[in-house]
């Protein structure tokens, strides 16, 4: 594990994901990241939590990591940035609770339907969160019931299962008629509008820049889901699934591989770049 110089950072960004990359695909755990997370605070280098997650649950893994900065939820659908976070003005759309908020995906009412529509035209078996129970999604994700609750509190993305994945293609297809799409994360597919982590991410970072002149990003990611932010960050990382392996869907020119599962290989990677750049 390396170390890093100790001078401060503050044109630095670091977007992450959270189900296989910070947080341990099983165990959810992020322990073995926690000396990266603490050099960043350290440096005061923001932690920007980009995921298919929901606003709630994000919420309560920002309490987690004792870290209160923007975030982006359920693969970009919105950016949620705390009140007061910049000094400077920027065009918003609407304010929610206690944030500043842009919306680019779908709303969920329309995703259900639309997902409902799919599954009858093409007489498949898919099994969306839409579908399911608290106690069910609890069971797929290894969730306690308060978490499972949090993951069905869900705004602009769809996550479903497939019985055959040969029908993907089919899916793809009908979803484009209704400017859908699909992509695919850890545990599930994911039906969700025009919206991707990509397009929030270069959203938030263009906000950032109006305060700083030159920023760089770094961006860990693990799955397909991701490859659009890691696409689009300057110093992209793909970490390893649970089994040792990379996402073989995820393919960049530039791509750094983590020497590591999850949390370990995101702490890994996190100190080799962090070297490297600062």
């Amino acid at each position: 594990m390396g170390g890093i110089p100790s001078q401060k950072c503050s044109s630095l960004l670091v977007f992450t994901d959270l189900d296989g990359t910070l947080l341990d695909h099983h165990t959810y755990s992020f322990k073995p990241a926690l000396p990266a997370l603490n050099a960043l605070k350290e440096k005061n280098i923001p932690l920007i939590i980009c995921s298919s997650k929901t606003r709630a649950e994000i919420e309560n893994w920002r309490l987690e990591l004792r870290t209160d900065h923007p975030f982006i939820s359920e693969n970009g659908g919105a950016v949620f940035i705390p009140k007061g976070y910049f000094s400077h003005k920027f065009y918003f759309e609407r304010e929610k609770n206690d944030y500043l908020v842009f919306e680019l995906g779908t709303p969920y009412v329309q995703l259900k339907q639309s997902l409902n529509q799919i599954r009858r035209s093409l007489a498949l078996k898919i099994k969306g969160f839409g579908d399911m129970s608290p106690e069910e999604v609890a069971e797929l994700c290894g969730f306690s019931p308060q978490e499972a609750e949090l993951a069905k509190k869900r705004e602009y993305d769809e996550p479903f299962l497939l019985d055959k994945e040969s029908s993907l293609k089919k899916i793809l297809e009908t979803a484009s008629y209704s400017n859908l799409q699909v992509t695919r994360g850890g545990r599930f597919f994911h039906l969700l509008g025009e919206n991707d982590k990509g397009k929030a991410f270069r959203l938030l970072t263009d906000i950032y820049r109006e305060n700083t002149e030159h920023i760089e990003t770094i961006a860990l990611g693990d799955s397909l889901n991701d490859l659009p932010m890691l696409r689009a960050a300057d110093h992209p990382v793909l970490v390893q699934r649970p089994d040792g392996s990379y996402d073989p869907d995820v393919k960049l020119p530039y791509l750094n591989l983590a020497p590591g599962i999850g949390p370990t290989g995101w702490r890994e990677a996190v100190f080799q770049l962090l070297n490297k750049l600062l």
